[in-house]
């Protein structure tokens, strides 16, 4: 009798800038550690985002984790994301999503259709569907980690010409939290109780309103594999409001949960990528 094969492992390409320096962060420690738990179940290489176009046909999937802002190689990624989606690449997190993966246009369409958003509009023509605020904050649709990121007055705005910008008005927020989610299913949520440092994070026990408002945004999403971030923030009069969601390459600040919390992270995650890895490709 012949011994049967092992069925061969999945081949993952990580996409991920290792040397990109974060305020506050250290990209470089997260994708360390979280390819090394990736390597447990898959045949695993890593490389810069520059990259990525180049090398995917040669595996199963692509994860892109914290692979740095994408205003840095717009056309590369733009180029990356056309020609994965033509030829039916897996990406994880997948492309379909509508959110920063796609720029922040969406922050604009979700406000104007009443959804608990950061009031934001696009041209300073609207500023009547805004509260009066002292200070707006002006960024770049494209935009990610404040790169780009002003806070001008109302009379400043009317004298400028803006292109491809969002403007919100500067909130006093009472602290910033972000619910994690693997596929549509929640994992774990981290805030800042001081809004002057934006990455000094705590755990977070959200509420069953919390998980409602941040599911409402999942959900809308209509991601079926990968990993969002909901970024929100505790309005002065006590609601969420939805700041960003993060659906390319969230960060996930791993090094702040306890063991148990992170093992059960990466289980949740190798167990979405069996999912994607499911799906046909070219039917994606």
């Amino acid at each position: 009798m012949s011994s049967s094969s092992p069925a061969p492992r999945a081949r993952i390409l990580c996409v991920t800038d290792l040397a990109y320096e974060a305020r506050g962060r250290r990209y470089c420690d997260e994708d360390i550690y979280l390819t090394s738990r990736l390597r447990e179940d898959f045949d695993l290489a890593l490389c810069h985002p520059l990259d990525a176009t180049a090398l995917m046909d040669a595996f199963d999937a692509v994860v892109v984790r914290n692979s740095g802002p994408v205003l840095n190689y717009q056309s590369e990624y733009e180029a990356f994301r056309a020609r994965a989606l033509a030829d039916g690449v897996r990406v994880y997190t997948q492309l379909t999503g509508k959110a920063d993966a796609a720029g922040k246009q969406y922050l604009v369409d979700l406000y104007a259709s009443g959804y608990p958003v950061i009031p934001t509009i696009d041209d300073p023509r609207n500023m009547a569907h805004l509260p009066e605020s002292p200070e707006y904050v002006v960024k770049p649709k494209l935009g990610a980690d404040s790169i780009g990121l002003e806070f001008v007055t109302e009379a400043e705005l009317r004298t400028r010409t803006l292109d491809d910008v969002l403007i919100q008005p500067r909130i006093a927020f009472r602290y910033e939290v972000s619910f994690y989610f693997t596929d549509r299913t929640f994992q774990y949520a981290l805030y800042a109780p001081d809004p002057a440092e934006r990455w000094r994070l705590e755990r977070y026990t959200p509420t069953p309103d919390d998980l409602s408002f941040a599911q409402r945004f999942v959900d809308w999403n209509a991601i079926d594999h990968g990993i969002q971030r909901v970024d929100a923030c505790r309005a002065p009069s006590g609601e969420l409001l939805l700041v960003e969601l993060e659906d390319l390459n969230p960060y996930l600040s791993l090094d702040l949960l306890d063991e148990s919390a992170r093992e059960e992270f990466v289980t949740n995650m190798k167990e979405s990528l069996r999912g994607l890895l499911r799906q046909p490709a070219g039917e994606l």
